[in-house]
């Protein structure tokens, strides 16, 4: 995950993650993490592709990316295989968008989807390659 989600994930009233978490982020890599979050959470400042090649290595092959300026830069290095959409029935005035400017238009094949009572949809896509 990146900074911000890091940053409002440190506000809810527990850790919600049972796995490990490693947040991208130049201004945190220095920055020592918090006695309560220690073998729970890693920064860095490495780039997705060198993550991965990391994560390869600990016989990891299937990453959850969270956050808008992490997942962007996933996207843009190609690195992603699958994405789950949720949506939320609000129509905003204005906002950040979450996939920012891409180097092309990106083809999805849904694969599934599924609504719950709140009005929330979700949808997983395969990105086609």
């Amino acid at each position: 995950m990146g900074r911000g989600s890091y940053e409002k994930v440190l506000t809810f009233d527990e850790w919600p993650y049972d796995r490990p978490v490693l947040v991208l982020s130049r201004q945190l890599t220095d920055t020592p993490v918090p006695d309560e979050l220690k073998g729970k959470v890693q920064f860095s400042c490495r780039t997705p592709g060198e993550v991965l090649a990391d994560l390869a290595v600990q016989n990891a092959h299937r990453v959850y990316v969270d956050g808008g300026q992490v997942i962007q830069s996933f996207l843009r290095e190609g690195l992603v295989a699958d994405i789950v959409i949720t949506t939320v029935p609000v129509l905003l005035g204005s906002g950040k968008p979450l996939f920012g400017s891409l180097t092309g238009d990106i083809d999805l094949t849904l694969l599934s989807s599924r609504s719950f009572p709140s009005g929330l949809v979700q949808s997983h896509y395969r990105l086609k390659s």
